[in-house]
């Protein structure tokens, strides 16, 4: 060894030229008999040897052997897990290859001359649950590359239980070989890849320049999402939900739900069809459902509704699959998300929504993703122009979801993902995806051209064979199908096609009715089950909740709301609002309606009103009294849900529409964090009935009410819901006594009409007892849409009118008894929408010297339900009466922050509303 080679090729400080030859005799040593020399230089030359690659001469001794293949052992497990970790960063995933593959710079020295022979020493080594006695390096890397850099990339090292990674190694590493496929599967994938093609073409034929965001270079999507069908069946699974963007949205629906072709037809012609729904929706954003006969038997398909907020589905499918699973007590349902890859990574709902998957009243077990990876996102972005990541997908580490890259066309490769996830979801319960990587034909939408902005990729895919080419050329080299085998598919494929739009063309055929529910409305109050309850079944019920059990330790606070609840039981005292939700939840449960509550702190409630949920203090477990009323009751669920607004009522929106026996609320913190949700608010709660047919009787609880607390905890935006309100699409309430919250809760349950209920809820009247309601009141009543003056005696002398909602009413109800004006009337509207207009009348008419109404709000002008309020009593006023406002003036923020000032502005607006002169 040469003093150059010393310094020049490894830099150690110990290097000089004083011991090289000290070190030149230590060397000369090693190569003789690396266990004639000392521990630590032992180890220093063979690191030496293996940066300069060199080789280490294998002597016969048996000792000297077992050394080397010790030392060769450790370099194989190096490789073992080297590519195990960084195997799909060098994965032939990209159909179009723009970006050239790497070779696997980690193992290239060893490739090139190692410090061994990588090819002729041979040893033996256990890999997951196979064993190779006799194996060289270069036979274990060769091995490993075809397992982890071909047309998968396996990410999975992130998983933090070693059990998991341990499972998906075998499967991967030697369990592969029973998932090859048999000539027929092959068959029947290339009959499916053509199904998808030549219905994308057929559309671009009949319907040239209009929108339908084809599957096009993505087309393995649909063999994957049949074998998802057929795989499933041996886990029992007997329904899968469905929820996915625009992209092959059409061809999913005809070649995997098998909805007729000749409806899409009419929805490209643009066919009338608001008999069935009231607006409609484009046909790239409608569900469907099918209960659908397979070989392994038959199973029920719901492709979810979605508009084009693209993963805004994700958490309806999981609550509409949670809801099925709670009716069932199994998990036979499955939760199937497509993605986009540009969505996945840029909408903060995808990390909201996996936050909840392992959370308990969320969590559905596992779900399977697959994001179609077009490698774009739009057309005029890259890559590095739409997230900081490596992968789409990243994101999915954050709850240690494996992740499986595989090239789209590959298709018998991504038929072997999905029998790899849905196994690892059936074993583990876990989410886990599929990134199922391929590129798109055309623009974002056919009309749209791609090579303005980018040339070189499109360049590529004009040029590149489509799916069906490449899998049949594979096919008939492995003499599995004969030359004419495509041809005479598309053929008889086609020829449905042209039989289905024949009939579309000669008899315009039109949606069959049950496809659409008609537009419900409010013309009559359908109640179920409305007898009242009388008011001695109603005082055992109030015990019989509010009694708890002598075993649990109940915080000094939490006892005395039970202790104080019992006297109200008993008609010592009023029930306040906590005592007549929980008593009205008692009684639905009590008639075998099942009740879901769920939000921030909602247990115990935010304002520490609620407390359905009781925690002993000894040792920290819960007791739920509306748990144990009788063995027969309905089921109560209530959560406390993560720190999410969006994910957790899209989640219980999809939980409303699937279960038809629960009333199902959710409750914001406060009313202006509904903010956060407004997406779900606007596309499902709002319009999914005029869009899509879909029901729900869905409540939202928002508290509201001016106490001084600042722009994020006094208003709940009601102007918004009211602006969001037509053709009687939800309901809007602001109850002002623990009675009406009580009968609003009971004829929401037991109205047959589903519609979704918007409960703007009190903070500071849950503990004014002004407000607080007899026990006797409760046992036959129902909801006063508007209520009149409580303490009018004679109504001739009445001048003034003030028409009210909410808290406000206490405010001017105090001032005016102080003041003692028997002359102004104060009438509250318990009901904003709809628009109780025939009642208000009603009551008007009563007041026949009075000339003057105002509308008095704690609101902003501009805000609040003065707007509204404005244009219908404009409509419906007798001319005889004058109409103003009272109130804070304009405002681009909801409340002062400070509370001197909002107490000057309350005393203000109470002084105008009250001040005749």
């Amino acid at each position: 060894m040469k003093k150059d080679e010393f310094k020049g090729k490894l830099q150690y400080p110990f290097l000089i030229n004083a011991n090289v030859h000290y070190l030149e005799n230590i060397y000369k040593k090693f190569l003789n008999n690396p266990q004639s020399i000392e521990k630590s230089w032992r180890a220093f030359f063979l690191e030496f040897v293996k940066k300069l690659d060199l080789e280490v001469p294998i002597k016969k001794n048996n000792k000297e052997n077992f050394y080397i293949e010790e030392n060769i052992r450790h370099i194989a497990y190096t490789i073992i897990n080297t590519f195990r970790k960084y195997g799909h960063k060098f994965s032939n995933l990209d159909p179009l290859n723009l970006n050239k593959k790497k070779f696997f710079p980690p193992l290239n020295n060893f490739l090139k001359k190692g410090c061994f022979n990588i090819s002729r020493i041979k040893f033996s080594i256990k890999l997951s649950k196979f064993s190779y006695n006799t194996i060289t390096l270069k036979q274990l890397y060769s091995t490993l590359y075809k397992i982890y850099c071909n047309s998968i990339g396996y990410e999975y090292m992130h998983i933090d239980c070693e059990n998991e990674k341990i499972w998906i190694q075998n499967y991967i590493e030697r369990d592969f070989k029973k998932h090859i496929f048999v000539d027929k599967e092959k068959k029947n994938l290339l009959k499916n890849l053509i199904s998808a093609e030549t219905l994308e073409k057929y559309f671009s034929i009949k319907f040239p320049g209009s929108k339908r965001f084809s599957l096009e270079g993505s087309e393995s999507l649909i063999p994957m999402l049949h074998e998802i069908i057929n795989y499933v069946y041996q886990f029992n699974v007997n329904r899968i939900i469905l929820g996915m963007a625009h992209r092959g949205r059409l061809n999913v629906l005809t070649n995997v739900l098998n909805k007729p072709i000749k409806e899409i037809f009419n929805e490209f012609s643009d066919m009338d069809i608001t008999k069935y729904l009231k607006n409609g929706d484009v046909k790239y954003h409608m569900g469907f459902k099918e209960r659908k006969t397979t070989a392994c038997g038959s199973i029920n398909l719901d492709l979810k509704f979605n508009p084009s907020h693209l993963e805004i589905v994700n958490p309806v499918v999981l609550g509409s699959a949670r809801a099925y699973q709670d009716i069932t007590n199994t998990n036979s349902v499955l939760a199937l998300i497509l993605h986009g890859d540009a969505s996945i990574s840029g909408q903060g709902v995808v990390q909201e929504t996996l936050n909840m998957s392992r959370v308990n009243g969320y969590t559905v077990y596992g779900s399977l993703h697959i994001v179609i990876n077009n490698q774009i996102g739009f057309t005029t972005s890259d890559t590095k122009d739409l997230r900081s990541s490596r992968y789409c997908t990243d994101v999915a580490k954050m709850i240690s979801s494996p992740i499986f890259h595989v090239n789209a066309d590959d298709p018998e490769a991504t038929l072997f993902v999905v029998r790899l996830a849905l196994d690892y979801k059936n074993r583990f319960k876990k989410d886990v995806f599929i990134d199922l990587v391929c590129y798109r034909r055309h623009g974002h939408n056919e009309i749209d051209d791609p090579f303005i902005t980018q040339p070189i990729m499109y360049s590529k895919i004009e040029n590149h064979p489509t799916l069906c080419n490449i899998y049949n050329l594979q096919l008939i080299n492995k003499n599995v199908i004969n030359q004419n085998y495509l041809n005479i598919n598309i053929k008889k494929y086609k020829k449905k096609l042209d039989d289905q739009y024949l009939e579309f063309v000669q008899k315009k055929c039109i949606p069959k009715k049950n496809r659409f529910l008609k537009n419900a409305t409010f013309s009559k109050i359908c109640i179920k089950n409305d007898q009242h309850i009388s008011e001695i079944s109603l005082k055992n019920l109030a015990k019989k909740i509010n009694v708890i059990p002598s075993n649990i330790s109940m915080h000094d606070r939490v006892f005395k709301i039970y202790n104080e609840r019992l006297k109200m039981a008993d008609g010592y005292k009023h029930l306040d609002w906590g005592a007549a939700e929980i008593l009205a939840y008692a009684s639905l449960l009590n008639q075998g309606i099942s009740c879901r509550l769920s939000g921030e702190d909602v247990g115990r409630g935010t304002f520490s009103h609620r407390h359905a949920v009781i925690y002993d203090q000894k040792n920290g477990s819960t007791y739920i009294p509306l748990q144990n009323i009788h063995p027969s009751q309905g089921k109560f669920y209530i959560w406390n849900s993560v720190l999410s607004e969006e994910a957790v009522l899209a989640f219980e929106y999809g939980y409303s529409v699937s279960q038809k026996n629960t009333l199902t609320i959710w409750e914001a913190q406060f009313g202006d964090f509904a903010n956060g949700a407004q997406v779900v608010i606007d596309q499902f709660i709002c319009s999914g009935e005029q869009k899509w047919g879909i029901k729900c009787n869905l409540i939202m609880l928002l508290p509201h009410g001016y106490e001084g607390q600042g722009p994020e905890h006094s208003s709940s935006r009601i102007e918004r819901y009211l602006q969001l309100s037509s053709e009687k699409n939800i309901q809007i309430c602001m109850p002002t006594t623990s009675l009406q919250m009580y009968l609003l809760l009971r004829r929401q349950a037991l109205n047959i009409r589903k519609k979704p209920l918007i409960i703007m809820t009190p903070k500071s009247l849950l503990r004014y007892s002004l407000s607080f309601s007899s026990l006797k009141e409760f046992s036959n009543n129902t909801f006063q849409k508007v209520i009149n003056e409580i303490d009018s005696t004679n109504l001739k002398v009445v001048k003034r009118i003030i028409l009210c909602s909410g808290k406000i009413y206490y405010d001017l109800l105090n001032q005016k008894r102080e003041n003692q004006q028997s002359n102004i009337a104060i009438i509250r509207i318990e009901q904003l929408y709809p628009f109780p207009e025939n009642i208000l009348l009603k009551i008007l008419k009563l007041y026949v010297h009075s000339t003057d109404i105002i509308w008095c709000q704690e609101e902003p002008a501009n805000q609040g339900a003065w707007i509204y309020i404005q244009n219908h009593l404009i409509q419906i006023l007798p001319k005889k009466f004058s109409l103003s406002y009272v109130g804070r003036r304009a405002s681009s923020s909801t409340a002062t922050g400070y509370i001197n000032i909002h107490k000057k502005q309350q005393s203000k607006l109470i002084y105008e509303a009250l001040n005749i002169n």
